[in-house]
């Protein structure tokens, strides 16, 4: 009798449920009539929202009474948010879109880890829209972060505002992360940039700074979060085919082939909606001959995603992504009078890679002002080369996270959760060490009756590697952002953070072009303190001026470095480390528009406070400048580059003798220059981008005794159906 009776009160209960859901319906169309459609239509509380279909039609379903934020958005428009009131069961609007010469994002996720307008924002980010990737022909994300203002890069390896120098490989201290998830490996704990498909992304959101307090260990200098797009209503197929070419070296004397260096890509995607089910796939073939010998690769990447509405209220996300990849081995070069061949030991190396990564978003939505999130992942890396070494390892790393968004009332909103993560490796390489972690973090935000946002984080993690002692560690958040007035925002940050030593940095032991590493067992996480202060001035809607100060204290900082006693490499805790500086960007929207130009700079005094020098690869400034103009259907733009000469370098490896003439190094001064047709107006769907990048051909390193690319041309049509 009590199971019919409770049976019944659900079935009550289900009724007035649905008997008080709201519907939200609408229109998305441009300035001149036009219906928009694949326009992304979002209720900001509840991340929430539809596509709009060939009609430009929208409708949301299943909401309760109340005001709501809409958020419409679409690539080449300016985004429209306004608020929504439901009082009724259905309520309908009609929305006009004003189009928009280049894509300005305004949006980001990564912060915070939900969706907010960057001058929201307590710290400093930077938005990079998959229309500027594709523009500037990139198919490696790697070198597009080159273009973000206070973000340099060593070889492969990321540094935000001088976070990082070179590790050979082991360890990040920025956190890449897929749609929210972290994305590194499980041995080297390093970002593996070709694994990304480009194509396939709708934008990538950078955040400079400690990041420790929502996204644990190895986002101690910043988080880079890719965001994929999302799968279209209407079945989508896009090509892509690219070509270049490399042109000769600056000097006859370093020109180590008769035949022209060529790289091309292709790359073909198809997305759909069948039902409540979108399905998204890509195949892309990327090769490079390259301008170095022993330079080359061949690449293929597989990506899959996969899109479920249960309900109304939850929803699931699986993707799948595969990288196969062979290279070359090319580390430093022989000599400066052949900067383009590796030493003669080196010659014919190769290296053969396997990485897949299995991931999983759930999102169960309870009510308007409380939602879960469930982000799960297994990453496998099968990495091998071919040296002196013959190296190899195999590697498992599993994620889960579980994240509560509570809007507790119109100015509080806080998030909390758990995760943890578990590595294991075969290797002959780094031996077969495990490793454990397990953090929990939670964070509020607090938005006052006058224009002021706090932001308020705390996490606890616990590390375990292998061997190794258990290690803790708490990093707390303060944020504030203040609205002077509808000109100037002033933000602050005070943030902790830390960076547990990866498997690789505790116990590699090997050989490679005539450089020995060996293990430190008694390595220690690294800490950091850092604080930032930044104003954005915006006297009218054409001009955006951002400026900030920062500075990072550093404890037990792990850097690489040689053992006078026994002269191999080991990685070592610097007792301390400060970084501190200035960011200065410009923004300015010229001529209706059309001429869109930006310029930053970045100031940097990196020091190593115990033994009184710089630390390695940080220049002490670096320099962007870009330029867009739009001519009716035709894009052009520049891009030039600049920093000074690094000062602190692996003046160990010279002095070594490992890396002939390792200590030339100049200040760079790189100039690109970009053109992008659009036929879409024309009838036809399809897209012409020409690049050719550092067209001086300015000779320059990144990394000691490893040459920077030389002048290339490219050429890549794009086919939209």
């Amino acid at each position: 009798m009590k199971l019919k009776i409770f049976f019944l009160l659900i079935i009550i209960y289900s009724a007035f449920t649905i008997a008080q859901q709201h519907n939200i319906t609408g229109s998305v169309s441009d300035s001149s009539g036009n219906k928009l459609s694949n326009a992304n239509v979002i209720i900001v509380e509840m991340d929430k929202g539809a596509s709009t279909n060939e009609e430009g039609y929208f409708e949301i379903r299943n909401l309760q009474k109340g005001v709501f934020k809409l958020k419409i958005s679409m690539v080449g428009y300016k985004t429209e948010v306004f608020d929504v009131e439901i009082a009724e069961q259905s309520v309908h609007v009609d929305v006009i879109l004003e189009k928009e010469a280049v894509e300005t994002e305004q949006v980001i996720i990564t912060a915070n880890k939900y969706e907010q307008d960057v001058s929201e924002l307590p710290v400093s980010a930077a938005v990079i829209s998959t229309e500027k990737l594709l523009r500037k022909n990139f198919t490696n994300l790697e070198d597009a972060m080159r273009y973000v203002p206070g973000v340099s890069m060593t070889s492969y390896q990321i540094s935000i505002r001088g976070s990082s120098g070179y590790s050979r490989g082991a360890g990040t201290r920025v956190l890449l992360a897929y749609d929210g998830i972290p994305f590194y490996t499980g041995d080297t704990g390093e970002i593996i940039w070709e694994s990304i498909p480009v194509t396939q992304l709708e934008r990538v959101e950078v955040i400079k700074g400690a990041s420790s307090s929502l996204y644990g260990s190895a986002a101690i200098g910043g988080v880079v979060n890719v965001v994929t797009k999302k799968v279209s209503d209407t079945p989508t197929t896009y090509f892509r085919s690219l070509v270049g070419i490399w042109d000769e070296p600056h000097y006859s004397e370093w020109k180590w082939a008769d035949n022209l260096r060529l790289f091309n890509s292709l790359t073909l995607s198809h997305s759909r909606k069948i039902g409540d089910l979108g399905i998204a796939a890509a195949f892309s073939r990327i090769e490079d001959m390259s301008y170095k010998q022993s330079g080359f690769y061949h690449r293929y990447i597989g990506y899959l995603k996969a899109e479920y509405d249960f309900t109304e209220s939850s929803s699931a996300i699986l993707f799948f992504n595969s990288l196969n990849q062979k290279s070359g081995n090319f580390i430093y070069w022989k000599d400066s009078r052949n900067a383009l061949i590796p030493p003669d030991q080196d010659q014919g190396q190769t290296v053969t890679t396997n990485r897949q990564m299995l991931g999983m978003i759930f999102k169960q939505i309870i009510n308007r002002n409380f939602f879960i999130n469930f982000r799960g992942s297994y990453y496998r890396s099968d990495w091998q080369d071919q040296t002196e070494s013959a190296n190899s390892a195999i590697t498992h790393l599993i994620r889960g996270e579980v994240q509560f968004n509570n809007l507790l009332s119109d100015k509080i909103f806080l998030i909390s959760g758990i995760e943890s993560s578990l590595s294991s490796v075969t290797s002959d390489i780094f031996g077969n060490p495990t490793s454990f972690g397990f953090g929990t973090y939670v964070q509020s935000e607090f938005k006052f009756n006058f224009p002021l946002i706090a932001t308020l984080g705390l996490r606890y993690d616990i590390t375990k590697i292998d061997t190794l002692e258990l290690e803790s560690a708490i990093s707390p958040k303060l944020g504030l952002n203040y609205k002077i007035n509808e000109k100037f925002i002033m933000r602050s940050s005070l943030a902790f953070g830390f960076r547990a030593p990866t498997l690789a940095e505790t116990f590699t032991s090997t050989t490679a072009s005539g450089i020995t590493i060996k293990p430190n067992p008694k390595l220690k996480p690294e800490n950091n303190f850092t604080f930032e202060v930044g104003l954005l001035y915006k006297p009218f809607s054409e001009l955006n001026l951002d400026v900030s100060v920062f500075q990072n204290e550093f404890y037990d900082f792990i850097e690489p470095g040689v053992d006078r006693t026994d002269g191999l490499i080991f990685f070592d805790n610097v007792v301390r480390a400060r970084i501190q500086g200035a960011e200065v960007n410009l923004l300015t929207k010229l001529f209706d528009e059309k001429l869109i130009v930006s310029v930053s700079h970045t100031y940097l005094w990196s020091r190593d406070i115990e033994k009184k020098k710089s630390l390695k690869y940080r220049p002490r400034n670096f320099s962007l400048i870009s330029a867009d103009y739009l001519l009716r259907n035709l894009l052009i733009g520049t891009d030039f580059k600049f920093w000074s000469k690094v000062e602190e370098i692996d003046f160990d490896l010279i002095d070594l003798g490992l890396v002939p003439d390792g200590e030339n190094r100049v200040a760079v001064y790189v100039l690109d220059l970009r053109a992008s047709y659009n036929l879409v107006a024309a009838g036809l769907p399809l897209r012409i981008n020409l690049n050719a990048n550092n067209v001086l051909n300015y000779n320059y390193v990144e990394l000691i005794g490893n040459l920077a690319p030389i002048r290339n041309f490219s050429l890549s049509l794009e086919l939209f159906l």
